[in-house]
């Protein structure tokens, strides 16, 4: 039976299809409140994880374990890390790294995950393809890009940094969870996606730019994400 999870690091990037849900149960487990029901006359689970990697992946791991989720959507904000990006632009995962892997020590390729037998966990191409066809049609006015999305445990507001990022993996936007939930996805065989709505330029400018524009982001997510899930 279809049963999406839904991930959103905050509440800003939940709330929206929180309001729109048929809550049928609520679960805590790991300080996290999961909310079963129905969205979009879609079988769904809908939590907010928390910043960071380590709370994304227990998030997608109870997701797997407990609720016994067919698919998982981890929907959020991000910063760009190529110019034609713009704010309130769209990115659809087509893999997912973790940037701040490095065990080169071991012979292991910058971002590699030791053992797992690949460099990037790869997005499941339905799910991706179906998002970018749902959000060309809800979310006309803004510009939907697939690539690669990155993440660490650090919020990217350095223009070096970011250069550094950008030469090393060819990623289109850098965030703080969605290689987590792909990389837990992964072990567990569920077929994922990553969307991200861009909030800033991931350069010097980000602490200015992301307060303004992360709400209109993370709706235009939001608004995808449910128009998607009767697809899926």
């Amino acid at each position: 039976m279809k049963k999406v999870g839904i991930i959103g690091a905050m509440e800003l990037e939940v709330e929206a299809l929180k309001g729109k849900m048929e809550i049928c149960q609520k679960t805590e487990k790991a300080s996290m409140e999961f909310l079963e029901g129905t969205l979009n006359n879609t079988q769904a689970v809908i939590v907010r994880s928390g910043i960071g990697k380590v709370n994304a992946a227990v998030c997608a791991q109870i997701l797997c374990d407990l609720f016994e989720v067919s698919h998982i959507i981890n929907t959020g904000v991000a910063g760009s890390l190529k110019n034609e990006i713009n704010i309130g632009d769209i990115v659809v995962s087509t893999d997912a790294l973790h940037h701040d892997m490095d065990v080169r020590v071991f012979g292991y390729p910058l971002g590699e995950v030791p053992q797992m037998g690949c460099l990037a966990f790869r997005a499941d191409q339905h799910l991706s393809q179906l998002a970018v066809s749902c959000c060309k049609e809800v979310n006309p006015e803004i510009s939907v890009y697939r690539g690669r999305i990155v993440s660490g445990d650090q919020f990217i507001s350095d223009k070096q940094v970011k250069e550094g990022i950008i030469r090393n993996f060819q990623g289109f936007c850098v965030e703080m969870e969605g290689a987590s939930i792909a990389h837990t996805a992964y072990l567990n065989h569920v077929p994922f996606v990553i969307i991200r709505a861009i909030s800033d330029k991931a350069d010097d400018s980000a602490q200015m730019d992301y307060p303004s524009f992360e709400k209109a982001a993370a709706a235009h997510s939001a608004k995808l994400v449910e128009h998607m899930l009767p697809e899926i």
